[in-house]
C-alpha cells in the first residue's frame, strides 16, 4: 500500500494555543540564547552562541552533567585514520539510513566532523591513544572501517561530558540546574520568545518561571523512558518533542526508534533504565550465540555481527521466537582478564555488579529502546518550523540518521548541528520581543503513576516489531488515557495537580501518541521499523518521510512528504541560502 495524505505547502508551524497546566511564572531573567539540554549539543551550542558574545543561559532537567551523553560508551565516529575518508563514512550512513537519509545533511557531518573533533579535543576532552600518541580507533556496527575514537575504553560519553561541563563552567556560562522546561513562550508574531520552566528545590529560583530570548535550542535529548526497558537515564521522558509538539512544530520520522541489540538482560520484567553492553564489544570481536551456543549472524549479513543495528535487533529477536527465551548471549570470554579490565572496564563492572562475569560466562542480552532517530524536524542550520526554535542532538531531526541511526554517528551529529546552530543564532540576532499571553487550551495532566502504563503500552505495541493490530491496540489504549484524562475527575479521585512526575507523564503521553501514529501509516518495513504484517521494504510508495503536527484540539494530523526529500523548514521568502 502506498502512503496517503501527502504534506502540501511548506510545512510551517502554527501555534496550536495548547500547554501543560502549570503555574504562572513567577520570575523571569532575560537572555539572548536559551539552550535546553546538557548534553554534547546543548553545551557545545552554548559554549559557541557565549564565545560568539551572546547572553547564554543553559537550562538543564538535572545536574549538568546528567545527561544521555555520559552514558555513551562507544564514543564517536569520524574519518580521522590512516585509508579513511569523509566519503566512506557517508556511504556507510546511507546504507545504515535504509533510503531515508537526507544526504546533504550527511554530508555536512562527515566532511565538518573530523574538525569538531579535534575542536572537542582542544576544548580538553581526552580521548584513548596509541603509545605513540595517535588516537586509537575501533569498529562498530555498519562501519566499514576503524573509525571510532573512545576514552576510558568505554566511557567516552563521561569524558566528552566532563570536557564540556569544565569549559562551560570555565566559561561563566549562566546555568540553572534541576529544571524542567514545560513550555515554549512565543511572541504576538508566533516567533519564539523563550520557554517557561519549573524549578526543583530551594535557590536563587525556585518554582516556575521563565527564560526570555529569542532564540531557543532544544538539546533535551531522547525519550526512550517511553518504553518498559532502555539505555536511556530516566529523565529522558521526550519532554523537548512534547513541548514541540504543543508549539506546533513538525516532528518527523518519529517510528524510527532504535533499538540496541546487546542491552545487558537483568531478568523477566525489570524495566527502566538497563545497562548497555556497547557495540565495541562486537567491534573487537565478540559474538552472538543463541540459546544452543550456535552463532547465528553468520550468514544474515556480510559483516555478521557487526551488521547495523537494526539487521542485528531484528535477528535477536529472531531467536527469541524461534528458542522461546527472552535473550541470547554475547560471548567475548575468548578476550581474557587484562582486555576486559582495560578495554572495557565499565562494562566489566556492569556485568559483575548483576552477577555476570563476562570473563568466564557469556552475556546475556537482549534488544532494548536506545535512540531516536527522528523528532523535530530541522534544516542544515538546526531551524525548525517555528520561527527562533532550534534543535539539535537526539531530541532532533536533520536528517542524518535516515530510518536507523549509524553507531556512533549521534555524538558527532550533537557536535556539528550544534556549532552550526550557534553559528546561525550570531548572524541572525535578533532584539528580545515580549512573550505574549498564553490562551487556548491548558493540557489536563496524568496522574504519575500513569508513566508505567503508558510504557506497557508502548512496549507492547511498538516494541521492536509491530503489526497494524498490536498497533492499533496502542492507540486505543493511549487514547483510552487521554480521555480518561479530560474527564472530569470523581469524587473518590483527586485530579493530578501540577508537578514533575505529572508533567513528565503528560509528556510520554503526547510523545508516544505520535510514535504509535507514525508507525500505524508506515505500512512497510525499514530501518528500525519492522513490521511483520508488512515484511518488505516498498521504496516506490513510502521512500519518504512522515511528518506529524498536533492540532489545537490536540489530535495528531500525520501526512507524508512527496519525496525521500525534506520540505522547507519556513516559507521560500524566509529562507536564507543553504550551504
Amino acid at each position: 500500500m502506498t502512503a496517503t495524505g501527502t504534506a502540501t505547502g511548506t510545512g510551517t508551524g502554527t501555534a496550536t494555543g495548547i500547554r501543560l497546566h502549570a503555574p504562572a511564572p513567577g520570575w523571569s531573567i532575560d537572555a539572548d540564547v536559551v539552550v535546553v539540554g546538557s548534553g554534547v549539543a546543548g553545551l557545545t551550542a552554548a559554549l559557541r552562541c557565549t564565545a560568539a558574545g551572546l547572553r547564554t543561559v543553559v537550562v538543564t532537567k538535572a545536574r549538568l552533567d546528567d545527561g544521555s551523553t555520559r552514558w555513551a560508551q562507544g564514543g564517536i565516529a569520524a574519518a580521522l585514520g590512516e585509508g579513511d575518508s569523509p566519503q566512506q563514512h557517508l556511504d556507510d550512513t546511507l546504507v545504515a539510513g535504509a533510503g531515508l537519509c537526507d544526504e546533504s545533511a550527511v554530508r555536512a557531518l562527515v566532511t565538518e566532523g573530523p574538525d569538531a573533533v579535534r575542536r572537542l579535543i582542544a576544548t580538553g576532552a581526552h580521548f584513548d591513544t596509541s603509545p605513540e600518541g595517535d588516537l586509537q580507533l575501533t569498529r562498530e556496527g555498519g562501519h566499514h572501517r576503524r573509525r571510532i575514537v573512545h576514552a576510558g575504553g568505554d566511557a567516552s560519553g563521561a569524558e566528552v561530558s566532563r570536557a564540556l561541563v569544565e569549559a562551560v563552567r570555565a566559561a561563566v556560562v549562566r546555568t540553572i540546574e534541576n529544571a524542567l522546561v514545560l513550555d515554549l513562550l512565543t511572541d504576538a508574531e508566533g516567533r519564539a520568545a523563550g520557554v517557561s520552566l519549573h524549578v526543583m528545590g530551594e535557590g536563587r529560583h525556585d518554582g516556575v518561571g521563565a527564560v526570555r530570548a529569542p532564540a531557543v535550542v532544544l538539546a533535551t535529548g531522547g525519550m526512550g523512558q517511553v518504553f518498559s526497558a532502555t539505555t536511556n537515564p530516566s529523565v529522558s521522558t521526550g519532554d523537548g518533542v512534547a513541548l514541540a509538539l504543543r508549539a506546533g512544530a513538525d516532528i518527523s520520522d518519529l517510528e524510527f526508534v532504535q533499538f540496541h541489540p546487546t542491552v545487558l538482560f537483568l531478568g523477566s520484567g525489570a524495566g527502566g533504565q538497563q545497562p548497555l553492553v556497547s557495540e565495541a564489544v562486537r567491534g573487537e570481536g565478540a559474538y552472538l550465540v543463541d540459546a544452543t551456543g550456535t552463532r547465528f549472524m553468520l550468514g544474515q549479513h556480510e559483516l555478521a555481527e557487526l551488521a547495523p543495528r537494526d539487521i542485528v535487533a531484528k535477528a535477536i529477536t529472531r531467536q527469541m521466537q524461534l528458542h522461546g527465551t527472552e535473550h541470547v548471549y554475547l560471548d567475548a570470554r575468548h578476550f581474557g582478564a587484562e582486555m576486559w579490565g582495560t578495554r572495557f572496564p565499565t562494562i566489566l563492572a556492569a556485568c559483575r555488579s548483576h552477577g555476570i562475569d563476562p570473563v568466564t560466562e557469556p552475556i546475556p542480552v537482549f534488544p532494548a529502546a536506545h535512540h531516536a532517530s527522528g523528532g523535530i524536524r530541522t534544516d542544515l542550520r538546526g531551524r525548525t518550523t517555528v520561527p527562533g526554535l532550534y534543535a539539535c542532538g537526539e531530541v532532533a531531526c536533520t536528517g542524518v540518521h535516515g530510518a536507523n541511526r549509524l553507531a556512533s554517528n549521534s555524538l558527532l551529529e550533537g557536535l556539528v548541528f550544534a556549532e552550526r546552530i550557534a553559528e546561525d543564532i550570531a548572524a541572525t540576532a535578533r532584539e528580545r520581543t515580549d512573550p505574549v499571553i498564553p490562551g487556548g487550551t491548558t493540557l489536563p495532566l496524568l496522574a504519575p503513576e500513569s508513566r508505567l502504563a503508558i510504557q506497557r503500552i508502548t512496549t507492547r505495541g511498538a516494541g521492536v516489531i509491530r503489526s497494524a493490530a498490536s498497533l492499533a491496540e496502542a492507540a486505543a489504549h493511549l487514547e483510552a488515557i487521554r480521555a480518561d484524562a479530560d474527564a472530569e475527575a470523581p469524587d473518590d479521585r483527586k485530579p493530578a495537580v501540577p508537578g514533575v512526575e505529572a508533567w513528565e507523564a503528560t509528556n510520554l503521553l503526547c510523545v508516544a501518541r505520535a510514535l504509535v501514529a507514525a508507525a500505524q501509516r508506515r505500512e512497510e518495513t525499514r530501518g528500525c521499523h519492522w513490521r511483520e504484517d508488512h515484511p518488505d521494504r516498498e521504496d516506490a510508495g513510502w521512500r519518504r518521510h512522515l511528518v506529524v503536527r498536533m492540532q489545537p484540539d490536540r489530535s495528531l494530523a500525520v501526512h507524508t512528504t512527496d519525496t525521500a526529500e525534506f520540505p522547507p523548514t519556513s516559507p521560500p521568502l524566509l529562507q536564507e541560502q543553504r550551504p
